[in-house]
């Protein structure tokens, strides 16, 4: 499995100049915490999530999330689980009559209730446990934090020697995180507690969502969730919190709720001169004016917090989410010198496209991050830009 299979192998070579790498179940947790990417919400009650997930396999998706929480009726549960149990075995069928059956499908996650459903799915699914790359975690804090991630531990001290490791991802989005009064005690005591089960945490998510409903907060198609300031507060806190370097977690950016034809009427006011002034490209422009557009600039600023991947909801949703994730040549050669260059020869360098200075210790850990993404989803050409992995007749409209 690897971003962008899709494309024709002529596509590839025109557009990389370093493809993407293959990853699994298998990969180590350094690099699968990068691949979660663009993690598609299905809920476990659709009839069709099997099906749907085949279908969209061939069109680039990676990450999947089996939902039995909040998209799931508190009088439904019952049934949804029965079908995620019929979902996998549809599933498991199909890929063991592929020839590459560990390839065959993206990753599989399960979104549980609480920590009693999750060891209560992890007897049922037997087997087909093997599926899953992990469980997510909703409404994460570190009194119930134990009790999931011991589940995990559980079955993974027992697991078989060739069976791959299960995660978990939790997403925090409860009050107590949000609330300024007990924010940062909510979060230190979570840091902890992962600190305690790192082996196993492949993501830390935002659940924005919720912190906002605690507000009777909504944000609109044009407007980003870094424009919500009392979620911007906390996520700027969650971010200095687990996004340090030395603790090697992953932050994976808030779901986006909109889609179609009405965000793109909201949007298109917000092309103007200004946006060519300063010099991006048509294609570009057009971009930031079409149905993703609000989309496009907040996974963006996702990206430029040091956030990787996002909660997505619908799958016109997926190729602009794992686009941006992209890295540009520019970053690309920039961060190989900065590496490179770490030997204390010097201190600082001109950039080869001329237009920055490279310090050698403040940007070290930028460039390993760089270059770690790259892995996952490839280095575009020097003449090339992210807008060049959509869809021209999805995308393109001004």
């Amino acid at each position: 499995m690897k971003y962008f299979d899709y494309l024709t192998k002529e596509q590839e070579a025109l557009l990389f100049y370093s493809p993407p790498v293959t990853f699994n179940q298998y990969t180590p947790k350094e690099l699968l915490a990068y691949a979660v990417g663009a993690a598609l919400y299905m809920p476990a009650t659709r009839t069709s999530v099997a099906e749907d997930i085949l279908k969209l396999r061939a069109e680039g998706l990676v990450t999947v999330i089996i939902d039995l929480e909040d998209a799931i009726g508190d009088g439904e549960v019952c049934f949804a689980e029965e079908s995620v149990i019929r979902h996998l075995s549809f599933l498991s069928a199909y890929a063991d009559n592929e020839p590459d059956p560990v390839n065959s499908l993206p990753l599989i996650f399960i979104r549980v209730r609480n920590p009693e459903q999750l060891q209560q799915l992890i007897f049922r699914l037997g087997p087909l446990i093997t599926m899953l790359t992990g469980f997510v975690f909703p409404k994460f804090t570190a009194e119930n934090g134990a009790d999931f991630f011991e589940a995990v531990a559980d079955y993974n001290s027992s697991r078989g020697y060739d069976a791959p490791v299960l995660y978990g991802m939790p997403i925090l989005e409860s009050a107590p995180i949000i609330y300024r009064e007990s924010r940062l005690d909510s979060l230190l005591a979570i840091r902890d507690l992962l600190g305690d089960y790192r082996d196993y945490v492949l993501n830390v998510r935002i659940g924005a969502t919720d912190f906002s409903s605690l507000f009777g907060l909504r944000r609109s198609p044009d407007i980003s969730i870094y424009e919500l300031a009392p979620v911007r507060d906390c996520i700027s806190d969650m971010i200095n919190v687990f996004g340090r370097v030395e603790d090697g977690y992953v932050i994976s950016g808030p779901v986006w709720e909109y889609f179609g034809n009405r965000a793109r009427r909201s949007l298109r006011p917000q092309l103007s001169s200004f946006d060519e002034s300063f010099g991006r490209q048509p294609r570009e422009v057009s971009l930031y004016s079409g149905a993703a557009g609000g989309l496009i600039r907040e996974v963006k600023l996702d990206k430029e917090n040091g956030i990787v991947g996002k909660t997505i909801i619908h799958p016109s949703q997926l190729r602009p989410v794992q686009a941006i994730y992209s890295v540009m040549h520019e970053e690309y050669v920039d961060a190989l010198g900065i590496i490179g260059s770490n030997d204390g020869s010097r201190g600082v360098f001109k950039s080869e496209y001329f237009n920055k200075m490279n310090e050698i210790k403040p940007h070290l850990n930028w460039a390993k991050r760089i270059v770690q993404r790259s892995q996952v989803y490839g280095v575009l050409h020097e003449e090339q830009h992210f807008a060049c992995l959509l869809p021209e007749n999805e995308y393109s409209h001004v």
